[in-house]
C-alpha cells in the first residue's frame, strides 16, 4: 500500500476534525488578547501542508508585531519572537510533504539562563536543533504574545496580506508554562509513530486557548474553558474537515501532476487551462475496495481515471500509459488513443463516482454518474499479472474538478459514509467499499 510521503495513523486518541485554510480565499482566525504573561508560553498544533514553495504560509502571527510562525517560501520553518531583530530561528530542514501531518510545538521561556533554552521547537516529538540562523531573545524580555490590543492570527499575517493553504488541527496556546511535546503527544509503542493524546485536562492559563474545530457553526470556539474565542474570517462550515492526524485522507498530489495543474481546497480541487495535462493522488492502494467521487466544477474535457502507480504523473497527456479513464465526452479509454467503448456524457455539476475493487479474483473499476452505474471494467484482462498500486487520477483540459475522498471541499446535500462510518459522500457508498483514508488502509497494511 503506497502512501506518497504520508504517515499512517496509530491507534489511540482520535482527533475528529481539522480546519482547511485556503490562501486564495484569505482564510484566517483572529483574536485580540488582553495583557498576560509575555515571557513564558507554549504553542502546539498539527498541520498538513497543501501548497509548498513560492509563498509564505503563516501558521500563527501577531499582525506583524514581532511574533510569527510560518513555512517560508523555501519551505523551512521560521519562528520569530519580538521584532525581527530581537529573536528568531530558521530550520535547516525543509518541510515539503503535502500528505503527512506534522506536530509542531513552539516553546518560549525568556526566564531561562541559557539563551538556547529560551526558544525551542519540536517536530513530531523531537527537538529541532539544526538551524540556519539563530538569534535568541534577551533574558527576561517580554514578547508581544498576549499583549493587550494586538490581534493574534491563526493562518495569516494580514499586515503583509499573507495567507496560508494548509490544514490545522488541535491548535492551542498554554499561557505561563513551558511544556514538553509529551504534554501533547506520544510515540506509539508498536509503530513508533508520533501520535496525539487527549489535551483537554491541561492547564491553559488565563490567555490560553484550545481550538478543536469540532463546532461547524463556531469554528473559532475555544474549548479550553477560558472562552477565548477567535473571530472567523472567510471560513465556512465547508472548511471543517475530517482529514486529521488520526485519519489522514487521500487528496490530489501536487508533486505528481503536470506543471499547468493548480490545486486548491486542501488539494481537493484541481484546475487546468487550455492544454492537456494530468494529476495523480497521494494514496495508491494495491489491495482493498475503495470509493471516491469527483464533482465537475467547470468543463472543457475531464477524464476521471485510475492510473498505475508506476507512472510518474508529470508527463501524461490525453493518452496515458497504464490507465483506465471515463471521459466527459462519454468515452472509456485505456492505454490506446482510441476509445474502447462509448457511454453517456457528463458535464458541469455532475458527480462521477469511482469504485475500485482490488480484492476480488477479477479486479475491476466501476464508474458511476450521479449515483447510477455506467460501466464495470475488468482490470485483470487488460493488465494481467499487474499487482502494483492504482492511483486515482485526472486527465484535464480547460476544466476544474473537485475530488471527494471522504472530506469534501463542497457542500454535500445528502451525506453518506462507508461501513466503518468514515467519509461524507453525495451518493451511497457501494457495499463493501471504503473511503481512502489511513484508518481504512490500516486493515490492509
Amino acid at each position: 500500500m503506497l502512501i506518497v510521503g504520508g504517515n499512517q495513523s496509530a491507534a489511540g486518541y482520535d482527533i475528529d476534525n481539522s480546519l482547511r485554510f485556503e490562501r486564495a480565499s484569505s482564510d484566517y482566525l483572529s483574536r485580540t488578547q488582553v495583557a498576560g504573561n509575555r515571557k513564558t508560553f507554549t504553542i502546539s498544533l498539527w498541520v498538513k501542508r497543501s501548497q509548498i514553495s513560492a509563498n509564505f504560509h503563516n501558521i500563527f502571527s501577531l499582525q506583524n508585531n514581532g511574533f510569527g510562525i510560518q513555512f517560508t517560501n523555501t519551505d523551512y520553518i521560521a519562528f520569530a519572537i519580538g521584532t525581527v531583530s530581537d529573536a528568531y530561528v530558521y530550520t535547516n530542514r525543509l518541510f515539503r510533504d503535502t500528505n503527512a501531518w506534522y506536530h509542531l510545538v513552539f516553546v518560549t521561556d525568556t526566564t531561562q539562563a541559557t539563551a538556547s533554552d529560551r526558544m525551542k521547537m519540536y517536530v513530531n516529538g523531537v527537538q529541532e536543533t539544526s538551524f540556519s540562523t539563530t538569534v535568541y531573545p534577551a533574558l527576561n524580555v517580554d514578547t508581544n504574545v498576549k499583549n493587550s490590543g494586538i490581534p493574534n492570527q491563526v493562518g495569516a499575517d494580514t499586515v503583509y496580506t499573507s495567507y496560508s493553504s494548509l490544514y490545522m488541527a488541535e491548535v492551542c496556546l498554554i499561557d505561563g508554562s513551558a511544556l514538553d511535546p509529551t504534554s501533547f503527544g506520544e510515540f506509539d509503542e508498536d509503530t513508533g509513530i508520533w501520535k496525539p493524546i487527549d489535551i483537554s485536562d491541561l492547564t491553559f492559563g488565563n490567555n490560553g486557548f484550545y481550538l478543536d474545530f469540532e463546532n461547524s457553526g463556531s469554528l473559532g470556539a475555544d474549548v479550553s474553558g477560558n472562552g477565548n474565542n477567535f473571530t472567523v474570517n472567510n471560513l465556512t462550515s465547508v472548511d471543517q474537515s475530517t482529514d486529521t492526524p488520526t485519519n489522514n485522507f487521500c487528496t490530489g498530489n501536487p508533486l505528481s501532476a503536470g506543471s499547468t495543474v493548480t490545486f486548491s481546497d486542501g488539494n481537493c480541487t484541481l484546475t487546468n487551462g487550455g492544454t492537456w495535462n494530468s494529476a495523480m493522488a497521494t494514496i495508491m492502494p494495491d489491495a482493498g475496495k475503495w470509493f471516491w467521487e469527483n464533482k465537475v466544477v467547470s468543463l472543457g474535457t475531464v477524464n476521471v481515471s485510475i492510473v498505475k502507480a508506476t507512472q510518474d504523473g508529470t508527463t501524461h497527456s490525453s493518452v496515458d500509459a497504464g490507465r483506465i479513464a471515463y471521459s466527459s465526452n462519454g468515452n472509456l479509454y485505456d492505454d490506446g488513443g482510441d476509445p474502447i467503448a462509448s457511454y453517456t456524457t457528463f458535464t458541469t455539476n455532475d458527480i462521477i463516482g469511482v469504485a475500485l475493487d482490488l480484492d476480488s479474483g477479477t479486479q475491476t473499476v466501476k464508474f458511476y454518474k450521479n449515483g447510477s452505474l455506467i460501466v464495470t471494467y475488468n482490470l485483470s484482462s487488460s493488465y494481467p499479472g499487474y499487482t502494483g498500486g492504482w492511483s486515482p487520477g485526472w486527465g484535464m483540459n480547460s476544466c476544474t474538478v473537485s475530488a471527494n475522498f471522504g472530506s469534501p471541499p463542497y457542500t454535500i446535500s445528502s451525506g453518506n459514509s462507508d461501513a466503518n462510518g468514515y467519509g461524507n459522500f453525495e451518493y451511497a457508498v457501494p457495499s463493501g467499499y471504503y473511503a481512502l483514508s489511513t484508518k481504512n488502509l490500516a486493515e490492509y497494511g
